[in-house]
């Protein structure tokens, strides 16, 4: 990721952009006048298509959003990461020595996962943390000398619990002028692969690829491509002009980590194993885990044929499983980051459908939004851009009811699709759908430019009916790489 000087930026957007976080900085006294400061900035994400099908492969659009999360990074003479988090008018401390991380026992990553388990008041510092060991401990042998010490203020205006990704935004902010300080070339693609490892294996959320991925290498008013096998991006989709993506929150609290996105994850890796069983693929076992020997689909759902799937593989899938009896039949999943639980009941049949259909959906979705782009906006016939957008909205549609079909969705999330519905094309919405892990969280909704009044009408009238608040988010944003860091003297 490129590093830039302040004084290189002067006068420049950029330089606008990052001026206010370095005063506020330097004004909250937290720093040293004339030492440098590195600052970076990564944004949330809207889940355009794809959602929770990415960690089974598939291909995914996504929306860098305005809203973003800013680090400020000093380098200090103590060995200790300090870390200084403002949300909402509080403030959080947390502070580790960085010989821990790079020589004692938390260089392990089960080691530092267990002991943030033990801590859960500190839990929001296992995002930083976690970056922090993937950058520094890979480089930092046993007898090396211990890496030296950073004091690190965040901010953000990413809501927590909306479904954009504010977990992402802050590992890839962080990781990004951690790289900085400590010399350590990463470009924006590595970066998102590192933020996903710390959440996975020290904070414990069991995300995909994409929100990192968005927030590190995003482009704004452009959708990323991504082709989660595991992290291909494929490129960044200009969105027809006339046409916009917004998003509505619901209210109501989402999180990755919660038991319904962890239960749907854990069924389709379940449904998985049971497909390589029923074509007779040779499995090993690997600890809790199992390893499929898979030239066919290379381990991922959605490279099945959707007709196969449907002719051979659907109907013999269980509707509903157990965890023993899974275990019992068939040993363990190929996930890393998720446990089959033998008490718990899993949605098998469902979960491993949603990613099979979602990625022809996605596909579709993408292939129609270019077609989009290239209509006759005068033409008002079937290659006209209205039937595209309106074919476009009905795959949102879909995506939305197989959520709901995995159990994924709210209440609220519905509610704000049947009032996206009920508006409709004569006003300028085209389709809606829940986003991310679900369960909650943020809708995003596909207009047009014009259709930014209509939404926020929807908003108002969802809160005075449900008494929640719905923020929108109306407006795109730059991915981390796209911007940089900056130092600042």
């Amino acid at each position: 990721m490129r590093v830039r000087t302040l004084e290189e930026l002067r006068g420049s957007a950029d330089a606008e952009l990052f001026a206010p976080a370095i005063a506020r900085a330097r004004a909250m006294g937290y720093f040293r006048q004339g030492a440098p400061l590195y600052v970076a900035r990564a944004p949330g994400r809207l889940d355009v298509m794809g959602g929770i099908a990415d960690y089974s492969g598939s291909l995914v659009l996504q929306l860098p959003l305005e809203v973003a999360t800013t680090a400020v990074l000093q380098p200090i003479d103590d060995p200790v990461i300090e870390i200084i988090s403002m949300r909402g008018g509080e403030r959080s401390h947390f502070s580790l020595p960085t010989i821990e991380l790079t020589h004692g026992a938390l260089r392990d990553p089960a080691a530092l996962a267990e002991w943030f388990t033990e801590r859960p008041a500190h839990r929001w510092a296992a995002y930083v943390i976690g970056v922090a060991h993937r950058c520094l401990v890979p480089r930092h042998g046993r007898d090396d000398e211990a890496a030296g010490g950073s004091r690190l203020l965040i901010e953000s205006d990413v809501p927590e619990g909306k479904g954009v990704s504010s977990s992402a935004a802050l590992e890839v902010a962080c990781l990004s002028v951690i790289a900085a300080r400590y010399g350590v070339e990463m470009s924006g693609e590595e970066i998102a692969v590192a933020s996903q490892w710390a959440e996975n294996r020290i904070a414990g959320a069991p995300c995909g690829i994409m929100d990192q991925m968005t927030s590190a290498v995003g482009r704004r008013d452009r959708l990323l491509r991504l082709h989660c096998q595991p992290a291909t991006v494929e490129g960044h989709v200009e969105i027809p002009p006339g046409f916009r993506f917004y998003g509505i929150d619901s209210g109501i609290r989402h999180a990755v980590t919660g038991s319904d996105y962890a239960i749907v994850r854990t069924a389709a890796f379940m449904g998985y194993r049971i497909i390589t069983d029923i074509v007779g693929l040779a499995v090993v076992a690997d600890g809790p885990m199992v390893r499929v020997e898979d030239p066919m689909w290379r381990g991922y759902l959605t490279n099945i044929n959707p007709q196969e799937f449907e002719s051979r593989f659907v109907h013999r899938l269980p509707e509903r499983m157990t965890g023993a009896e899974f275990l019992a039949r068939y040993g363990g999943t190929t996930d890393p980051v998720t446990r089959v639980e033998p008490a718990r009941t899993y949605p098998v049949r469902q979960a491993t459908i949603h990613p099979v259909r979602e990625h022809w959906r996605v596909a579709s979705f993408a292939g129609l939004l270019e077609a989009l782009g290239r209509a006759d906006r005068d033409d008002a016939g079937d290659s006209g851009p209205l039937a595209y957008a309106v074919e476009m909205g009905h795959l949102m549609y879909q995506s939305h009811d197989s959520y709901g079909a995995c159990g994924l969705g709210s209440e609220g999330t519905d509610r704000l699709v049947a009032m996206v519905r009920e508006a409709g094309v004569a006003r300028g919405l085209f389709g809606a759908k829940i986003t991310g892990g679900g369960s909650g969280g943020t809708v995003a909704v596909f207009g047009t430019d014009d259709a930014d009044s209509v939404v926020r009408e929807i908003a108002q009238a969802y809160e005075r009916e449900t008494g929640l608040v719905a923020e929108v988010f109306a407006r795109s944003g730059r991915g981390a790489e796209e911007v940089g860091v900056v130092v600042a003297s």
